[in-house]
């Protein structure tokens, strides 16, 4: 068993396995992993962050954002939650089971984000656990491919034009479910440039998860601004 499936206290390990859909379907079981996934979510940005600032001096704040996207972005993160065993440990509802929700890069990625955040609660609010088990994750990723990957995101892109801009603000996102089943949301996402205190809306899009919404509005936005020097 993988370290990073190891829990002094097995619920956290059980609810960040757990899916909506399968509470959904089994209403006793308690809460799903989606607050654990916030929290997971920031801790790899954290660590990835420092990461990435250690390993490139060389490198500017552009560059190690673009990386850091590599890092952390869906693909790469559903490939880590297969290297750590996670894809059918998952506790999925049967519809999301039946859709291959076992092999869902989403449903990966935000499991595996789920149980980063588990995993800093189980340790007493330590991140220094789980850098011993991140790091390694993350030496294992080429450089040439997290460079390719991280050059063609758009959130990343849009948030460089609004710092070229002068805006030392970043793009503020508006993200909701707006239709679907629990298996197969679709999500709707508001990008906006902080102006001043404005919010200028600046793009829209929708997709199946939060991200992919919120890359499609990034999209939306880059695509208005086309005629701009990006």
């Amino acid at each position: 068993m993988h370290k990073l499936l190891i829990f002094n206290n097995e619920k956290l390990l059980r609810q960040a396995l757990t899916h909506r859909s399968y509470v959904n379907e089994n209403p006793r079981e308690g809460e799903h992993n989606e607050r654990l996934e916030f929290l997971g979510d920031a801790i790899l940005n954290f660590i990835s962050g420092q990461y990435l600032y250690s390993r490139h001096p060389q490198k500017g704040e552009d560059e190690l954002t673009r990386l850091r996207s590599g890092l952390v972005e869906e693909k790469q993160l559903a490939k880590f939650a297969l290297e750590v065993g996670l894809d059918f440990r998952m506790r999925l509802g049967k519809g999301t089971i039946r859709d291959g929700g076992f092999q869902n890069p989403n449903l990966l990625s935000s499991t595996f984000e789920a149980v980063i955040g588990a995993y800093y609660l189980d340790n007493n609010c330590n991140v220094e656990p789980l850098r011993v088990i991140v790091e390694p994750l993350f030496n294992s990723v080429s450089g040439d491919i997290v460079e390719t990957r991280s050059n063609v995101d758009s959130k990343n892109r849009f948030q460089e034009w609004v710092q070229r801009s002068g805006n030392i603000n970043p793009p503020k996102y508006n993200t909701k479910q707006i239709g679907g089943q629990s298996h197969t949301p679709v999500f709707k996402s508001d990008v906006f440039e902080v102006v001043n205190g404005t919010e200028i809306l600046r793009g829209t899009g929708q997709g199946r998860n939060k991200k992919d919404a919120e890359k499609a509005a990034a999209e939306d936005a880059l695509a208005k601004l086309k005629n701009w020097d990006l």
